[in-house]
């Protein structure tokens, strides 16, 4: 068990950008089109979670998620 929880603990960066990875080549072309931004939010997760890291990355995306609706919208990097 302590390997298994030192194992999710280094890898939690590949996971969570792996899950990701799968959200955007297999979820449905209706739902990823909905996003008013550019780059897409999960797009913008990745990035942010390359940038700053895991739980920080999180963070933003999350937030971007809640500006995810008229009027908001347009070109934003993290």
């Amino acid at each position: 068990r302590f390997v298994i929880l030192i194992f999710l603990i280094t890898q939690t960066k590949n996971i969570v950008l792996l899950m990701i990875f799968f959200y955007q080549r297999f979820a449905p072309k209706s739902i990823r089109a909905v996003c008013l931004f550019t780059p897409s939010c999960s797009e913008y997760k990745r990035i942010s979670i390359q940038k700053y890291g895991v739980f920080k990355g999180v963070k933003k995306g999350f937030k971007r998620l809640k500006r995810c609706r008229p009027p908001n919208g347009g070109l934003d990097e993290p």
